[in-house]
C-alpha cells in the first residue's frame, strides 16, 4: 500500500485533478445513472468539513502565539503593505463581484435558508455568532466565533512559555499534513463532484464555472498589475513595473507551477538576494508573507461567498460588504500553506451572511473543481507580492536615505 500510495503522490496533484475531472465528466455522460459514483465527492466534502475548523482553530492560534518573538519594528512597513495589499484586493473581489454577480446553478436546490429581513438582523446573528461558545463553534463549523476566540486565545499565548508555543507549532504542522493528506485524494473527490453535477444540471454548469474563474483572475490580475503597483509607487515615488514584473517574472511564474507559498521561500529569498536587500530583514519577511501575505486568497474568499450570497438571493449592504473585506483580510492571514487552502475559510465569510456551513461546503468543493487554474494564479500573486513588498519597504528607506535604488 506504501509503494502504491508513492507512486500515486509522485504524480503531480494537478495532473491528478485534471484526470479526475475528465473521468467524472465522461461518466456522467456515459453512465449517468451510475449515482454510487458521486459518493467520492459526498466522503470528500465530509473530509473537509470536519478538519476545515480544526485547521482554522489551530493556524490562527499559532500564528499568534508566535509574533512577538518574530516581529519587531523593522518590520512594521512590511507588515503594513502585506495588510493593506490583501484588504484592497478583498475590497476589489467585492466590488467586482458586485459589477459581474456570479450565481451558482447547483447551489440553487439546496437554496432553502430565508434571506435575512434586514440588515439588523444580519447584525444580530453576526454577533451571535461571534461570541457562540467555541466547542460548539467548533462542532458547528461557526467559523466566525471559531476566529474570534482563537484571535483571544493566540494573543494570551504570546506569554506564554516556549514548550507551548512548540506544541502549538507542532499541532499546526499535524493539522496541515492531516489537510494535505486528505486534499492528495482530491482527484477521486472531485470526480464525484464533477459526476454529480454533470448528471444533474448538464453541460451548463460550465457556462457557470466559466464566469466565476473569469471574476476570480480578473480580481487577481488587477491587485497585481494595478493595486500592487500604486501600493509601491507611494514607496518608491518612481515607476514601479520594472520591479513588479521582475517579482512575478522570477517569483509569480515558479508559484504559479508550484501551488505553494511556502515551496517557492527559498526562489523570493533568492530574488532578495539579486535585488540587494537586507538579509536579516527579508529573511524573517519572506516567511512571514508565506503566512500573513495572502491577497489572492482574499479575492478567492471573498468572490467565492459572494457567489454563494447572489445564489441564495440575500442583499449584500455596504457596512457587510465592508465587513466582509475586513474579514477576508483576517481570515486569509490564516490560510493553510497547502494547495487550496484558501477555499477551506469559504465558510467563515459565508457565515457572516446566515449560510449554512452544508451550503458553503459546496461552494468549496467548487472551488476545488476549478482549482487548477485558480490556485496557481492565487498562489502567484500571493508569493510574488511577498518579495515585492519587501523590497518595497527597504527601497523607501533608501529613498529617504537618498541611495540609489536599482532594480
Amino acid at each position: 500500500m506504501k509503494k502504491l500510495y508513492a507512486k500515486y503522490t509522485s504524480v503531480s496533484l494537478i495532473i491528478r485533478i485534471v484526470i479526475g475531472l475528465a473521468l467524472g465528466l465522461i461518466l456522467a455522460l456515459v453512465v449517468p445513472g451510475a449515482s454510487a459514483i458521486s459518493l467520492f465527492g459526498t466522503v470528500f466534502v465530509g473530509s473537509l468539513k470536519a478538519v476545515a475548523p480544526i485547521l482554522v482553530a489551530i493556524l490562527i492560534m499559532a500564528s499568534l502565539a508566535q509574533s512577538n518573538a518574530q516581529i519587531g519594528k523593522r518590520f512594521l512597513v512590511i507588515i503594513v503593505l502585506y495588510m493593506v495589499a490583501t484588504f484592497l484586493a478583498a475590497a476589489v473581489a467585492v466590488i467586482a463581484s458586485s459589477i459581474f454577480p456570479v450565481t451558482l446553478r447547483q447551489l440553487a436546490a439546496a437554496a432553502e435558508n430565508a434571506a435575512p429581513e434586514g440588515i439588523g438582523e444580519v447584525f444580530t446573528t453576526l454577533l451571535k455568532n461571534i461570541v457562540a461558545n467555541p466547542i460548539s463553534s467548533l462542532s458547528a463549523g461557526n467559523y466566525l466565533g471559531i476566529l474570534f476566540w482563537s484571535v483571544i486565545i493566540g494573543m494570551f499565548l504570546r506569554s506564554s512559555s516556549a514548550t507551548t508555543k512548540q506544541l502549538l507549532t507542532d499541532l499546526s504542522d499535524a493539522v496541515s499534513a492531516t489537510v494535505r493528506f486528505v486534499i492528495e485524494f482530491a482527484p477521486f473527490g472531485i470526480m464525484g463532484l464533477m459526476f454529480e453535477a454533470i448528471s444533474t444540471s448538464g453541460l451548463a454548469i460550465f457556462t457557470d464555472y466559466g464566469k466565476l474563474l473569469l471574476v476570480l483572475v480578473g480580481c487577481m490580475l488587477f491587485s497585481a498589475l494595478v493595486i500592487n503597483p500604486i501600493i509601491v509607487w507611494f514607496c518608491i515615488r518612481r515607476n514601479p513595473y520594472p520591479l513588479v514584473f521582475r517579482c512575478l517574472r522570477e517569483s509569480g511564474v515558479t508559484a504559479f507551477f508550484t501551488r505553494s507559498s511556502a515551496a517557492n521561500i527559498p526562489v523570493n529569498m533568492a530574488l532578495c538576494e539579486k535585488l540587494g536587500l537586507d538579509k536579516d530583514v527579508y529573511s524573517v519577511s519572506i516567511p512571514l508573507g508565506a503566512t500573513i501575505n495572502m491577497s489572492g486568497a482574499a479575492v478567492t474568499i471573498t468572490v467565492m461567498a459572494l457567489a454563494t450570497v447572489h445564489t441564495q438571493g440575500i442583499p449584500v449592504y455596504i457596512p457587510l460588504a465592508i465587513l466582509l473585506s475586513v474579514c477576508a483580510t483576517l481570515g486569509a492571514c490564516g490560510t493553510s500553506g497547502v494547495a487550496g487552502g484558501s477555499l477551506l475559510l469559504i465558510p467563515m465569510a459565508c457565515s457572516l451572511f446566515g449560510i449554512s456551513n452544508d451550503i458553503a461546503m459546496q461552494v468549496v468543493a467548487v472551488g476545488f473543481i476549478i482549482g487548477v487554474i485558480q490556485d496557481s494564479v492565487e498562489t502567484a500573486l500571493n508569493s510574488s507580492s511577498d518579495a515585492l513588498f519587501t523590497a518595497a519597504a527597504e527601497f523607501r528607506d533608501w529613498r529617504k536615505q537618498g541611495k540609489e535604488i536599482r532594480f
